[in-house]
Formats: structure tokens, C-alpha cells, sequence
């Protein structure tokens, strides 16, 4: 199965969008926490949970969807938003706390929402299995053909909302696909010490109607691959279905962690297998794009990202008077 060029230029300049947004990001959220890291200082106060290293998971699916397809995102949500096409001038307001976020800067950076091309994350572990569940039966019920995708960590798979959403969905052949990012870490528990299985795409087998895919090394081409064959079958009204995909986290489950629990030779073995790089020289050495190329796209997709951050940083915070507002409690 052959990639088109289109579609590899566009993950490409894609990751690499994610990658220097969160790279930004680290800045932004670090200013004001030294010497002694406290969490509510700074432009951007709160937990923070970044995907570097995550980003095939989120292009080699994207790259099949539409507009009216629906994406629910976990806590560590950026390489999704970027991805699915959220506003990222106002998912990056939002992050910051301005009134010009997707949220009016009252849900930061663990509950994005962007109806316009249905996108949503939030912070309960789990939770978005049963909301694409739910958008997906109502493309059912619509006579669409609009597919939903969940993404959640190797640990959220063993949550119950993982096999209760899984199993109406094969009851009732709804066009879900759950995308399983296991980067090996359920915050501090290593996969092995969690779930008695060792890779969860074979749970599709416990359910009718379902078809399991596993990606090996974080590749983004063979996620692309498996995702167009999900993708498809969704759409023909065959049933859901499990993707894993072996990734990688660069850094810890938060800002600020520690890390004690991983080995000090891990995360510099994991920087020498970048997708990104990986992709990039798939281009080159196919002949695909030169190095000029690749390095227009870059700079175009970094341009959009300072763009955002600079309107962020520009924009009002919301008045107090306004924080019952626009809430449910």
C-alpha cells in the first residue's frame, strides 16, 4: 500500500507543528516555576502533560479524517488538537487562560473544545471511550458515514469504559476506532506490572464485529496503513475497531515529574529513534522532498505556531466578574 506524497508531506510538517509547539510550550510553562517548581505560577499555571515523541499516533489517523469525523482526546491531548485542526491560536489562548480560548480561558489545557471540526480532550481517565461511542452511534443513527476516534494511554485500556464503550459498539457495529498510544508508562506503573496482556489491539478479539491492528517502533507510516484500513471499515459500516501503537514519551507524565521511576538511559535511546527524523529521511531517500522542501515546511508550520503563541500571550485574561459564567457546576 503506497502513501501519497500529499498525505506525507502534510504528517510530516504536521509533527513536526506539534513537536515545536510543545517545545514552546515547555518555555511558556517553566517561566516562573525556578528555582522551586510551583505548579500555579507563571503564564500557564496547572498540570501540563506533553506528547512529545507521541505524534504518528495522531497524524497517521488524522490524515484519514474529515472535518465531521470525531476525535476525543485524553489529558495529553496537543498532538491530537494539532492534528484534527483545531483553532490553534485559540487552543493556545485557551491554554494560557485568555478570554479568547476555545473555553473563554476557563478549561486550559486538559479540556479543549472545537465543535467547528469536533474536537474534544479532558482529564478523567477513560472517558472520551464513551463519548466517541456515543458520536459515533449518532453517525449511525444519521446514516453517516462519519467515523469517531478515542485516544487513550495503554493504561485507560483497562479501564471499565473501555470494554463497556467496546462492547455496544461491536453490538451495534458503530463506527469507532480506539487509538491505544502505548508509550509504556501509566504515569509511573510500566505496562507490564498493569496489564495482563502484551499488546491490547488482541482484545479486539473478544468482541464480534472488531479488528485489532498493532504498530510496531512508533512508525508513522505503518500507523498511516492501519489506520486507512480502519478508517475504511468504519465507514463501510463493518464494526470497530483497536489500534496500538508502540510510542514513545520523551518526557514525563507531567511537567515536573521527576522520572524516577525510568532508567536514566532510556529516554536518550528513545531520542534516537524521532519519528520525525525517521520520516524525514523516508522523504529524502525516496526522492519524495529535498532538504529545502522539508525545510519550507518547517519554518511555515513553526510560523504558525509563534502566530499563536504570540496571540496568546496578547490576549485578555477574563474579567472576574465573568467566572460563574459559561459553567455547569
Amino acid at each position: 500500500m503506497s502513501i501519497p506524497k500529499e498525505k506525507l508531506l502534510w504528517m510530516y510538517q504536521t509533527m513536526v507543528k506539534s513537536r515545536y509547539y510543545e517545545e514552546l510550550l515547555v518555555e511558556a510553562y517553566s517561566e516562573g516555576k525556578k528555582p522551586v517548581f510551583n505548579i500555579g505560577a507563571g503564564p500557564v499555571p496547572g498540570e501540563m502533560h506533553l506528547s512529545n515523541g507521541q505524534e504518528p499516533a495522531a497524524v497517521g489517523i488524522c490524515a484519514h479524517l474529515t472535518e465531521d469525523d470525531t476525535v476525543a482526546s485524553p489529558h495529553r491531548p496537543h498532538h491530537h488538537a494539532i492534528a484534527k485542526g483545531v483553532d490553534l491560536k485559540r487552543m493556545t489562548a485557551e491554554i494560557f487562560g485568555k478570554v479568547t480560548g476555545l473555553g473563554k480561558g476557563k478549561g486550559g489545557h486538559m479540556h479543549l473544545f472545537d465543535p467547528a471540526v469536533k474536537f474534544s480532550c479532558g482529564g478523567i481517565v477513560a472517558a472520551g471511550i464513551p463519548q466517541a461511542a456515543g458520536a459515533a452511534l449518532a453517525a449511525k443513527q444519521k446514516g453517516k458515514d462519519w467515523v469517531a476516534v478515542a485516544f487513550i494511554g495503554e493504561g485507560a485500556v483497562n479501564a471499565g469504559a473501555f470494554h463497556e464503550s467496546m462492547n455496544l459498539a461491536a453490538l451495534w457495529k458503530l463506527p469507532l476506532i480506539v487509538v491505544v498510544e502505548d508509550n509504556s508508562w501509566g504515569i509511573s506503573v510500566p505496562k507490564t506490572a498493569s496489564t495482563a496482556i502484551f499488546s491490547n489491539d488482541k482484545r479486539a478479539t473478544a468482541y464480534d464485529n472488531t479488528k485489532g491492528y498493532y504498530v510496531k517502533d512508533n512508525d508513522p507510516m505503518e500507523m498511516y496503513m492501519a489506520s486507512q484500513e480502519a478508517v475504511e471499515r468504519a465507514r463501510r459500516g463493518e464494526g470497530p475497531s483497536i489500534i496500538e501503537i508502540e510510542t514513545y514519551r520523551f518526557l514525563g507524565h507531567f511537567q515536573g515529574d521527576p522520572e524516577l521511576y525510568r532508567e536514566k538511559d532510556e529516554v536518550p535511546a528513545l531520542l534516537t529513534k524521532d519519528p520525525i527524523e525517521k520520516l524525514k529521511n523516508h522523504l529524502i531517500n525516496e526522492g519524495l522532498a529535498s532538504e529545502n522542501e522539508l525545510e519550507q515546511l518547517e519554518n511555515e508550520a513553526k510560523h504558525d505556531v509563534d502566530v499563536a503563541f504570540e496571540y496568546a500571550r496578547q490576549s485578555e485574561y477574563p474579567l472576574p466578574e465573568s467566572a460563574l459564567q459559561d459553567v455547569f457546576c
